[in-house]
């Protein structure tokens, strides 16, 4: 999270943090639950009918196409850095699918008797420059005067239907890998409070910013069984949907989890985002193993443009680390996959 250059901070018109605002995971459920029965489209390969990351749909010619929106509230108060991260984070769900994006389009909201038009301007200027480390173009989009500022895009991208990787096709004996560390939401609630000391700037906007990329090269991998992205319902609630989606029990390894050091240090001060509580509470008695605080916390702890989470083959852990590390990534073995025994979908050691 960079010092803010603009002399307004943009959180303090936020009311929730970057993926901190999204809707609790049960309630989200109660969302979407209604009466009414999906379209039958064959060629739908991939809805939100496996909370996915992203739809996915068949052309018929060995190739689909991947349709995905993600925005949220500022996160940081530097404007062209809040675009850098929402663009990094909507961009992430394509390659979470182990595709590659060909277009996005704007989502902007601006409380324009409120905050300077020339600060969308820089938001969007970060969200196009994203695009461009991406290999795409911001050609277009919507805007709104909104009560709070809120940025995001709609992203198309393609993959050959052979190598999507969706969330529930993980395998009994799989290997867990994550590629970036948890604590954003614990930085990012310090940041809001104005606790976040100067020499912590920069530490969370270098994570958030970083393109899930690696995606693209993993679904080239056929022992890469099933890819998700970290965000808003923090690693438990993003586990339990591979979990549940694939019908098995994960262990967690904590001491292995990658977790930012500054967080812990903020965790203790009592940084803890509304966002965690929710989550917790969402899901707390799918998991066991997990009732200090600190580990509540960190697991549930909403993360804004996270890491990719990766349920592979133990034969093919290490071509997966190679892919990442070539790609500027890390890849942390936290854990592993096993038959559902009694319920208990998550244990954490």
């Amino acid at each position: 999270m960079n010092e803010p250059t603009d002399p307004i901070r943009l959180t303090q018109y936020s009311h929730g943090a970057g993926c901190g605002c999204k809707i609790a995971p049960a309630v989200l459920e109660q969302v979407l639950r209604s009466e009414l029965s999906a379209f039958p489209d064959p060629r739908l390969l991939v809805g939100y009918g496996s909370k996915d990351d992203a739809a996915v749909y068949d052309l018929g010619n060995g190739r689909a196409i991947i349709s995905t929106t993600d925005f949220f509230s500022p996160i940081v108060d530097d404007a062209f850095d809040f675009g850098r991260i929402a663009a990094t984070n909507a961009l992430s769900d394509v390659y979470a699918m182990g595709g590659t994006p060909l277009l996005a389009v704007a989502i902007l909201g601006w409380p324009v008797e409120k905050l300077p038009a020339d600060l969308a301007a820089r938001v969007l200027d970060g969200g196009r420059t994203v695009c461009h480390e991406a290999g795409i173009a911001l050609a277009g989009g919507h805007s709104i005067d909104a009560p709070e500022p809120f940025f995001g895009l709609a992203v198309t991208g393609e993959v050959a239907t052979e190598r999507i990787k969706r969330n529930n096709t993980a395998r009994d004996g799989d290997v867990l890998l994550l590629t970036k560390p948890i604590g954003l939401g614990i930085l990012a609630t310090a940041m809001k409070r104005g606790s976040l000391k100067p020499e912590h700037a920069g530490i969370g906007t270098a994570i958030m910013t970083r393109l899930n990329k690696v995606g693209t090269f993993l679904s080239a991998i056929d022992g890469v069984h099933a890819i998700t992205d970290i965000s808003g319902f923090g690693l438990a609630g993003h586990l339990l949907e591979v979990c549940e989606g694939s019908s098995l029990s994960a262990t967690i390894d904590f001491g292995q989890v990658p977790i930012i050091p500054e967080a812990r240090e903020y965790l203790a001060l009592g940084a803890y985002p509304d966002g965690s509580f929710r989550n917790w509470k969402s899901y707390a008695s799918k998991i066991q193993g997990a009732s200090d605080m600190e580990r509540m916390m960190l697991l549930s702890d909403p993360q804004t443009s996270g890491g990719l989470l990766i349920a592979c083959a133990k034969s093919a852990v290490q071509e997966a680390q190679d892919a990442c590390r070539a790609h500027g990534d890390a890849c942390h073995e936290i854990g592993s996959l096993s038959t559902m025994i009694d319920g208990v979908v998550i244990s954490v050691r």
